[in-house]
């Protein structure tokens, strides 16, 4: 059936094989016909020409494996940048009916059709036999069934390569070792699925033995067809042209399948005496054991692997190369060990663990376990610390250091430097301590000259004198570090103001986030009796910094899980965070006390609220406001505008955003406690700018570009106004005031206009502008005062008369959409209502703020410094606070208290004497009641 085409091609049909199938020269293989169309239509084809072909002529077609997505077409592993994938690092189809062109692999073996066996017509296969290896070089037709163009492949052996000789020696010695394990398992009771016939293996013995180095090539085929490998194996060996590789390919799979049998039978051999029905007693076993030894030329060394079962030279199981291994392995892990400095309880640990290991068989599941555990201890920084950047210049450094990365926040900064400040005279009292633990040590050696081992021996044996413990108390202490916790709303500089802490401190910083952690053993880890235990969170960084003193971020606290039937991670926090008890904190995993205080330990939350008091209590927290409008001037003069021109490409030639600017996408486009928002609206201008640039640039029109940008263009890059800003009124009218108000979202201080109109009713107070329950309180203690002093305030004729027996009043607040709430607005009411009932208006660039008692107090409120930016930036000239705002007034900018006139009140009828001066003056002192 064969065409040629060229010089040594042929043109045969192709007969695709689902994965794990694929014919090797020297094997045979049975395709089922059922519903494979193409080898229907490849035997009409073969039918049709019999006639007429000779009597003797064999009837041949190429077998060819599907393509595997872990293997390029020529056989080479494919990885992340490999040249052979060629973009073609998608799944591979892997029903031959249904395969394509790109499925087929780009070897295959040309197979002879012995027949077709089978009664029924669903049961019948077509058995092939493999004949020789060919590569394809082309697939020349597809349906109904596959052609390919085809390139015998020639496999050359050079006789003369001693390395090659070795490796086909080593392949007869594997191939015979691993017919001998099949035949002992066969054996032995609860055997492994693999067995073998004594006749079948005498057989295979044979065809072994007669093998010279000239069919090196076709005993690896061999091989590789009997053992049980992968697909992706079977197509390496496959694609071997080179006889090297492929013996190297098949001597790894021979390798494995050998150290498989042995673990399964290692067991069975020591733990389970064979029953005589078997006719095979224990020594008798043993002989053949021994037998198969001098086969191989082992017997001198006098090893075999535990449990009297053999091991064989060359293999990973062999007592020559795997003891040696095993040995070194321990022994590397030993010098880490004692690298790592452990403390006396891990060491003692540690000792032990090692003693079991050296004891154990590599193929128990427990030797891994216990390997991996000691590593663990090895990789945790017991005693090893970064020493920390005190000099005579550090504090000087540090606050540059925080000052350049942060605006602001001068409250944590003052904060951070106390704790280095602390930290250097901890450094001189350390060195203090050290000296007196080491005169106390020395004054209590022994006299008598001992070893260093004894010696050693006897400083862990012997307890700890009364004076030292108090010394290593003391130096306790000492060493604790704060645990702070950072409190404010998103974006305001949390995160990196805790590494901006270790760089000034010179620590390394490790960031863990509690965001969603659910369970206990993610802090504290699993127990080492579960499979697939490991470490918690805690121990993890500190193998991941490697010192024992960094800065810890503990991301999010508030996030964290609550209890649950997996345990209660804020719980197992508490050990961690506890000043007092963390020196000993025990992961469950480790089990050996480890000593945290010299951890910077700094936690972040978005709110109080979802923090239980218990780990609370534990940390100190620093509350951190929203930013108000001038900071994020600031900020975004200072860090976002330059960092948001190098991000889009630009230079601070091609951009210029001017101050009104700035402040219109403050004011307007953002209102949120951080600068997130603001980033992305800078990086918005930026954007925009970029993309005039670089058109004037392409088109030559430079000179005509304008790098400033315009309050008008900001319309069109950012759309419509989201926020707008209250400003005051131009006219007063009786009943309409002034407040302040601090968005409770964004830190944005803003005006609030408060309405109030009567009409004839019954005594009725109607509230709206979504006004929350202590700001209608507050709209009822400012009435109840107002009708209780209405005669003094001339509001009423009489003593007796009510001021509200024939009308009824509407109190508003506009920007209903925006809920109002809070202790803030009580003078404001009580002014307005004597406004509205006097008729005498209030003026417009006055506004107030403060709450008022039943007895006319006017009591603190908060938000003070964001509701004096918010009026300064409304037009607002006057400002009435609370005489117990009077210290809040330090936190203020110095531009704003320049901006507005302030003034304090103590109770209501002072105020009534700052708003109408020229009727309430006297009024304030309670002598003189003028009536309006």
């Amino acid at each position: 059936m064969g065409k040629p085409q060229s010089k040594g091609a042929v043109v045969l049909p192709l007969i695709p094989l689902a994965p794990p199938f694929a014919v090797l020269p020297t094997t045979s293989v049975k395709v089922p016909i059922a519903n494979r169309a193409d080898v229907a239509a490849i035997l009409a084809k073969i039918y049709s020409i019999s006639p007429t072909a000779k009597p003797d002529a064999a009837i041949t077609v190429v077998c060819v494996p599907l393509c595997s997505k872990q293997l390029s077409k020529d056989g080479r592993l494919l990885i992340e940048g490999n040249e052979g994938n060629n973009g073609e690092n998608s799944d591979y189809e892997s029903d031959p009916v249904n395969a394509s062109t790109r499925d087929i692999f780009g070897y295959g073996c040309i197979a002879k059709v012995s027949g077709v066996q089978g009664r029924r017509a669903g049961d019948l296969s077509l058995v092939l036999e493999g004949l020789e290896r060919v590569k394809v070089v082309n697939i020349v037709q597809e349906r109904p069934y596959f052609e390919g163009e085809l390139e015998p492949v020639e496999e050359f052996i050079d006789m003369a390569n001693s390395e090659l000789g070795d490796q086909f020696q080593l392949l007869k010695q594997l191939s015979r070792e691993l017919l001998a394990l099949v035949r002992l398992s066969s054996i032995l009771p609860r055997s492994p699925s693999v067995s073998l016939s004594p006749i079948v293996a005498r057989r295979l013995e044979v065809y072994i033995a007669r093998k010279d180095l000239s069919e090196a090539g076709v005993l690896a085929d061999f091989m590789t067809n009997v053992v049980d490998c992968t697909h992706e194996e079977r197509l390496r060996v496959l694609a071997s042209v080179d006889i090297k590789e492929r013996l190297d390919r098949t001597i790894e799979i021979l390798q494995r399948q050998i150290s498989t049998i042995q673990g399964s039978t290692r067991i069975t051999v020591t733990s389970t005496t064979i029953p005589s029905s078997t006719g095979i007693d224990l020594d008798q076993l043993r002989r053949l054991q021994q037998e198969a030894l001098r086969r191989r030329g082992a017997i001198g060394s006098g090893k075999s692997m535990p449990g009297g079962f053999p091991g064989f030279p060359g293999s990973p199981g062999s007592p020559s190369q795997s003891g040696e291994e095993e040995a070194n392995e321990v022994d590397e892990l030993k010098k880490r060990l004692q690298d790592a400095k452990l403390s006396p309880d891990a060491d003692k640990v540690a000792q032990r663990e090692l003693q079991r290991l050296q004891k154990m068989n590599p193929a128990q599941a427990e030797y891994q376990v216990c390997r991996n555990y000691l590593e663990n201890l090895a990789e945790i920084p017991w005693t090893k610390t970064t020493v920390d950047l005190l000099d005579t210049k550090t504090l000087v450094k540090a606050k540059k250091q925080l000052d350049d990365d942060h605006y602001g926040l001068d409250k944590i900064k003052k904060r951070l430097l106390e704790y280095l400040a602390v930290l250097k005279l901890k450094e001189q009292a350390n060195k203090t301590i050290d000296e007196q633990i080491r005169a106390l040590t020395d004054a209590n050696a022994p006299d008598d000259q001992k070893d260093e081992k004894e010696e050693a021996e006897e400083r862990q044996a012997k307890e700890p004198t009364e004076a030292e413990t108090r010394l290593l108390e003391k130096k306790r202490m000492v060493d604790k570090s704060p645990i702070l916790l950072l409190v404010g709303p998103p974006g305001t500089g949390k995160t990196s103001l805790a590494k901006s802490v270790a760089t000034a401190l010179g620590r390394k910083f490790h960031r863990i986030s509690l965001g969603g952690v659910r369970d206990e053993a993610e802090i504290r880890g699993h127990r080492r009796t579960y499979v697939a235990a490991m470490p918690g969170l805690i121990v993890n960084g500190l193998k991941k910094v490697g010192v024992a003193n960094p800065v810890f971020l503990l991301d999010e606290i508030d996030k964290l899980g609550v209890s649950n039937y997996n345990g209660d991670p804020s719980a197992a926090m508490l050990e961690v965070l506890d000043p007092e008890q963390n020196h000993t904190f025990t992961d469950h995993y480790v089990n050996i006390p480890i000593d945290l205080s010299k951890v910077l330990f700094i936690a972040t939350a978005n709110s109080l609220d979802t923090i239980p008091p218990p780990l609370l209590d534990r940390m100190e927290t620093i509350q951190l406001s929203g930013y108000t409008t001038l900071e994020k001037r600031n900020i975004a003069e200072r860090h976002l505008i330059p960092k948001q021109i190098t991000t889009n490409g630009l230079r601070d030639e091609n951009i210029d955003i001017p101050t009104d600017v700035l402040d219109k996408i403050i004011t307007s486009y953002t209102r949120e406690s951080g600068v997130r928002n603001l980033e992305r609206e800078i990086g918005s201008v930026c954007r925009s700018k970029a993309v005039e640039y670089a058109t004037a640039k392409d088109t030559n029109t430079l000179p005509a570009y304008n790098p400033i940008v315009t309050l008008n263009d900001l319309d069109a890059i950012l759309g419509i106004e989201r926020f707008t800003e209250e400003l005051t009124e131009q006219q007063s009218r009786p009943g309409v005031i002034t407040g302040l108000v601090a968005y409770s979202t964004g830190g944005q201080g803003s005006i609030l206009f408060i309405e109030i109109a009567d009409m004839p009713g019954r005594g009725n107070v109607q509230l709206t502008g979504t006004l929350g329950d202590v700001l209608k309180e507050s709209v009822g203690v400012a009435l109840s005062w107002v009708r209780s002093h209405a005669f003094e305030l001339g509001l009423t004729a009489s003593d007796n008369e009510n001021i509200m027996r024939d009308r009824s009043i509407h109190v508003h607040c506009p920007s209903g959409a925006i809920p109002k709430d809070g202790p803030s607005a009580g003078l404001a009411h009580t002014i307005a209502l004597i406004s509205l009932f006097s008729g005498k208006p209030v003026p417009p660039t006055l506004a107030m703020t403060g709450e008022v008692s039943l007895r006319g107090r006017v009591l603190p409120v908060g938000g003070i410094k964001e509701k004096l930016i918010g009026a300064l930036r409304a037009g607002v000239e006057r400002v009435l606070l609370p005489e117990g705002n009077r210290k809040d007034i330090r936190d203020v900018p110095q531009e704003v208290k320049d901006g507005l006139r302030i003034e304090f009140v103590g109770g209501i009828w002072e105020g009534l004497a700052k708003v109408w001066p020229e009727r309430w003056e006297t009024a304030a002192l309670g002598h003189v009641m003028p009536r309006l």
